[in-house]
């Protein structure tokens, strides 16, 4: 499913904004809906642009981010989702965002690979989210997982780096979907050592479990790279 993410980037450097905007427009998936300088113009292109997004520096002229996040939140709508952007460090400011419901929280300055993984996690689970009807524990264990970016979780103990990577690696083509044995065949190791591996990757959103029943009435599983 081919889906455009609208994007309203609100910033009080003009410079900045037109930087992040750029690269915004430049990440497949993704279009600036709009460019706001101030709380006031953002809650205002809110409603008349109704984004899908809004990249929200906490520093603004006239009031402070958290306090627009919380006015967009508990007014009438649109309700877009919220990325935080900001240079703020102190541990009430994070604390804030995550109650209000900010999806991710970056620390200014950061390069602009970080913003395209925050982007990439938050595209994953924006489609998931708009292709399930209803969700059970897996579904919303994966789409916690999906908030992560494209690093996986720290390894778990006796799990080795290179083994993981050639785990991934054999998903790199996106459209593949295979079992733990057939993960196993192509990698070298065994199949208990597969599904460990994939399991890993699966908590950590970065492929999908899926139950493939046949006849013999016990479900197969099977593992593709998360979307």
């Amino acid at each position: 499913m081919t889906t455009t993410i609208r994007t309203l980037i609100v910033d009080d450097d003009f410079q900045v904004a037109s930087i992040h905007a750029d690269y915004v427009n430049r990440i497949d998936n993704f279009t600036v809906a709009g460019v706001a300088h101030t709380a006031d113009a953002a809650a205002e292109a809110v409603q008349q642009l109704h984004p899908d997004l809004i990249l929200l520096d906490l520093y603004l002229p006239d009031e402070s981010g958290l306090s627009l996040l919380a006015r967009l939140r508990d007014g009438p709508g649109p309700h877009p989702d919220v990325i935080a952007i900001t240079a703020a460090r102190d541990m009430a400011s994070v604390r804030s965002a995550m109650k209000l419901g900010a999806f991710h929280y970056l620390v200014k300055p950061f390069r602009l690979n970080v913003l395209a993984e925050r982007l990439d996690a938050y595209r994953r689970l924006w489609e998931r989210t708009n292709r399930l009807k209803e969700a059970d524990q897996h579904d919303v264990d994966s789409l916690f997982g999906l908030l992560r970016t494209s690093e996986p979780a720290p390894l778990p103990k006796g799990h080795s780096a290179p083994t993981l990577a050639l785990v991934r690696d054999v998903f790199q083509a996106g459209n593949t979907e295979l079992s733990a044995a057939e993960v196993a065949k192509q990698v070298g190791i065994s199949r208990p050592t597969a599904q460990r591996y994939l399991a890993h990757l699966v908590r950590s959103g970065l492929l999908e479990l899926h139950l493939r029943y046949g006849t013999t009435g016990r479900p197969e599983h099977r593992y593709r790279r998360g979307r």
